[in-house]
């Protein structure tokens, strides 16, 4: 054999060998494809059906436990939506500017209502710049938070009416309050303790967490969030929340701010106004009432529900919500907060945008806690963005931002927040266009030297 026929049967070979190889990688290539898109279908079906998968994404929301400073609030860890034209408002920046108006839900027979377009607003409005005061040292602390107020630029207070725990902190004059044991004494005089706040020309605010009640759920187990088995469902911290599929919930809700709009409180504010995050929450059955409206809807019409009670009593409302949920698409259908929609019906809307809340990375901070300035403004321009979607001639709410005056010890990379950190989260505030704030520290522990003098 020569050796020129040795090569020509060597070149024979290599044809079939290459043509095996390459139908190889166009399958290997497929099945990655599959693969993939297989993944993001059950990100999103995880997604929508609760928070249980939550955890093994790439964004989450998740539970901060064991930190004084973060009491009371919920942190958002997550990754940007980046997909913003994908649903609803969240399309801003390609969809056309709206031009509906919000209606009633009950339309007349021959035309749509405008929402509360009898209602004639004599309220005066206050540019607020507020702490908050929480139950556990509502007596301690009262008196040193009114003369901060007093030495400084502040001029509002946010205090506990109806607390985390369920509980009403004073003798509240509502039969369905009484008798589920609800009423305390921790303010043993409401009427006194609101005459001492505006002798001070304090503008008073009552902070009512709304679904997460375990009181109401434990003692009225027909409004309670359940699991499938029957059982009351409960969050990391063995709590019980109520279900808002149910209209007494709402009606519970609402002769609370009443209440608080007959002792003499200026605004309501909201908290808690959504849903859980814990995991099992997949595992809730919310009733058949939960087939008919999404988690968004179902908080909107609530709100839209005591906005209708409340404004007319001459008092304002407003709501506590994440962050995130200003531009991220995810965050707002799990928890069922929508910042547009909410701000349709709102005086105020208040997103918690505290930079120890938010992922390494969210918009290109690598961490965001050490860059309060910056965290703050960007959020706040997305604001900005969103809601120059609604029609100027109807209702828009305002924003006031709840502001860190804490230092997140439990985030591996974080700053000490003092004068700097907090004038830095004030300043980016007035840089997003926005005009008031509020200042979030659990002990009641704020930095007056950030504080402008009075």
């Amino acid at each position: 054999m020569d050796i020129k026929s040795s090569r020509r049967r060597r070149r024979r070979k290599k044809g079939p060998v290459l043509l095996i190889l390459l139908l190889l990688a166009i399958g290997i290539g497929f099945g990655v494809y599959f693969i993939v898109n297989k993944i993001n279908e059950n990100r999103l079906t995880d997604t929508e059906a609760g928070a249980d998968s939550i955890d093994s994404q790439s964004w989450q929301i998740a539970e901060l436990e064991g930190n004084p400073d973060g009491e009371g609030f919920t942190a958002v860890w997550t990754n940007r939506d980046t997909e913003l034209g994908n649903s609803d408002v969240y399309g801003l920046w390609t969809q056309p500017k709206p031009t509906e108006a919000p209606t009633v839900t009950q339309a007349t027979d021959d035309e749509d209502v405008k929402w509360m377009g009898d209602f004639v607003d004599t309220r005066e409005r206050v540019k607020a710049k507020g702490i908050y005061v929480s139950s556990a040292y509502i007596n301690k602390k009262l008196d040193d938070a009114i003369a901060l107020i007093d030495r400084t630029e502040l001029n509002a207070i946010v205090i506990d009416v109806k607390s985390d725990a369920g509980y009403i902190t004073y003798r509240m004059d509502y039969d369905v309050a009484k008798e589920i044991g609800a009423c305390t004494s921790t303010i043993s005089d409401i009427n006194a303790t609101i005459k001492k706040l505006k002798d001070h020309g304090i503008y008073t605010i009552a902070r009512i967490v709304t679904l997460k009640d375990p009181v109401l759920a434990d003692k009225k187990r027909e409004l309670a969030l359940k699991n499938k088995d029957g059982s009351l469902f409960r969050d990391s911290s063995g709590l019980a929340w109520v279900n808002p599929y149910e209209d007494e919930v709402w009606d519970y809700l609402i002769e609370v701010c009443k209440q608080c709009a007959e002792v003499g409180f200026d605004e309501v504010n909201l908290d808690y106004i959504r849903f859980s995050t814990d995991k099992g929450m997949s595992n809730v059955d919310f009733g058949p009432k939960a087939d008919e409206m999404t988690r968004i809807e179902v908080i909107t019409d609530g709100i839209r529900r005591i906005c209708e009670t409340i404004k007319p009593m001459g008092v304002f409302v407003s709501c506590d919500v994440y962050g995130a949920i200003i531009s991220s698409s995810v965050d707002a259908r799990i928890v069922g907060q929508s910042y547009f929609n909410m701000s349709k019906y709102l005086d105020y809307i208040c997103p918690m945008v505290y930079p120890s809340h938010y992922g390494n990375g969210y918009y290109g901070l690598d961490y965001p806690d050490t860059h309060p300035y910056e965290l703050v403004y960007n959020a706040l321009m997305d604001s900005q963005k969103v809601l120059y979607m609604l029609d100027p001639e109807e209702n828009k709410a305002e924003v006031r931002p709840w502001l860190q005056d804490f230092t997140a010890t439990w985030v591996s990379h974080h700053l000490k927040y003092g004068k700097t950190e907090v004038r830095d989260e004030i300043r980016a505030v007035y840089d997003a266009g926005y005009s008031q704030w509020f200042l979030w520290n659990a002990g009641v522990n704020y930095t007056e030297d950030a504080l402008e003098k009075d």
